[in-house]
């Protein structure tokens, strides 16, 4: 039952922020060149490893890859952090049953 639950506020979440996704990818997209989005592996319950997406808010440089604590944040990476809208794509996470709601609100 709780997943369903999860399931149900996850699609109402993503069906009302639809547009303000499309525009966030918009902004990225103009503000730099590189993908709109970022992956990262995180480690579920039982060890289980699942993929948790965020929009990216650093600049991308394929030729000198830095590590991720010396990369420099874009200005609408500034105000995606400062919003946490980087963070709705994990909903997505949800969808899939790798995150319950619950721990959507705890992530970075």
């Amino acid at each position: 039952m709780r997943r369903l639950g999860d399931f149900v506020a996850a699609c109402l979440i993503l069906a009302i922020t639809f547009p303000l996704l499309i525009c966030v990818a918009v902004a990225i997209r103009w503000e730099t060149s590189g993908p709109i989005l970022e992956q990262r592996e995180r480690i579920g319950r039982g060890g289980r490893r699942f993929p948790m997406f965020r929009f990216r808010t650093t600049a991308h440089d394929p030729r000198n890859a830095v590590r991720p604590w010396i990369q420099k944040t874009t200005q609408v990476g500034l105000f995606l952090r400062h919003t946490r809208i980087d963070c709705l794509l994990q909903l997505i996470n949800v969808l899939r049953g790798e995150l319950r709601l619950a721990d959507f609100f705890l992530f970075d």
